[in-house]
Order: C-alpha cells, then structure tokens, then sequence
C-alpha cells in the first residue's frame, strides 16, 4: 500500500512557500494550504494573535501544520494509502490538493476507462475504482492519468483566462 510520508514531499515541492497572487482565487496561500481552502472546512487559523485569520497569518503557517492537515483532510479521506502502486497515489493526492478531490478523483476514472477499465466517472474512490486502480498496472495508468490532468489544466484556463497565468506550471506539475 502507498504511503503518506513517501507522497508529502511531492507535494510540498509543487506547492512551495507562501504566496498570494492577485489571480488565484484561493487567495493567500502557503505549502498549498489557501484561506480559502481553511473557511470552506471552518478551520480558522489566528496565528499572529490578532483576533482574524488573514494573509498574514498563511504567511507564517507552519510547515507541520499543512502537512497535518494534508493528511486529515485529505490523503486519509481519499483512501490514497489504500492505492497499491506509490506513484499513482502521490499523483492522485497532488492533484486533489491542486484541483480539489472530487477532480482528482474523476481524472483517476477517466485515465482507468483509457486503460480499458468501464466504471462510473462520480468523483468518489470507492471499493470499485480501489480494485481497479489495484488491478491496473501502474506505469499505463499514471500516463494516462498524466494527460487527463493536462487536458483538465489546458480546458480550465481556456475556459476562465485569468487562471492562464497558471497554465505552465500546472502542465509541469501535471506531468511529473
């Protein structure tokens, strides 16, 4: 089975450092941990002991607690541990921290049903797409999952253009 500690590192390095671009709509952000991301699950994070959670207090978001909160949020949810090939589980949980889970999780179906593979495309890792990530040779699958993402990242800049700005590092992060 995959593990957490082995699929964090990617993560953190696609991620990096605070930032806070006027064109992400996750406002600031920090080791990939946006406010936006800490208000939609009502987590309030008052770092700096001023009374509010704002860009200041992800400027100095610890490191560990983005990485607590990757794996209670999300790589337990996602049952990514379950996964039997690594690569496959880091990039489905990379992805899910860039694009939300219920993406990642559709891309995943979608690169399963390229590798022949007939399931529901739902968002959801159930027992059914678990036993097919399972059964699916890992290399095929990641390739497939790889050009998903891309399409996903080239469709969603067209569609909103001021997210373009972002493009060539998504398809970088899509590709590795």
């Amino acid at each position: 089975m995959s593990s957490f500690d082995l699929a964090i590192p990617v993560v953190l390095k696609h991620e990096g450092g605070f930032a806070d671009h006027p064109k992400d709509p996750g406002g600031a952000t920090n080791w990939g941990i946006s406010i936006r991301y800490l208000r939609s699950i009502g987590e309030i994070l008052d770092l700096d002991g001023d009374g509010d959670m704002d860009a200041a207090d992800m400027q100095i978001l610890p490191q560990g607690t983005a990485i607590e909160i990757y794996r209670e949020m999300i790589w337990d949810p996602g049952r990514y541990g379950q996964i039997s090939d690594q690569d496959v589980a880091t990039k489905v949980f990379d992805l899910a921290v860039n694009m939300g889970a219920r993406q990642a999780h559709k891309l995943l179906q979608r690169a399963l049903r390229a590798c022949g593979v007939t399931l529901t495309e739902d968002g959801v890792i159930g027992m059914v797409t678990l036993a097919a990530t399972n059964k699916v040779p890992g290399f095929p699958q990641l390739a497939a999952l790889r050009s998903e993402a891309a399409g996903f990242y080239r469709a969603l800049a067209a569609k909103k253009p001021d997210l373009a700005v972002f493009l060539n590092n998504w398809i970088k992060r899509a590709y590795s």
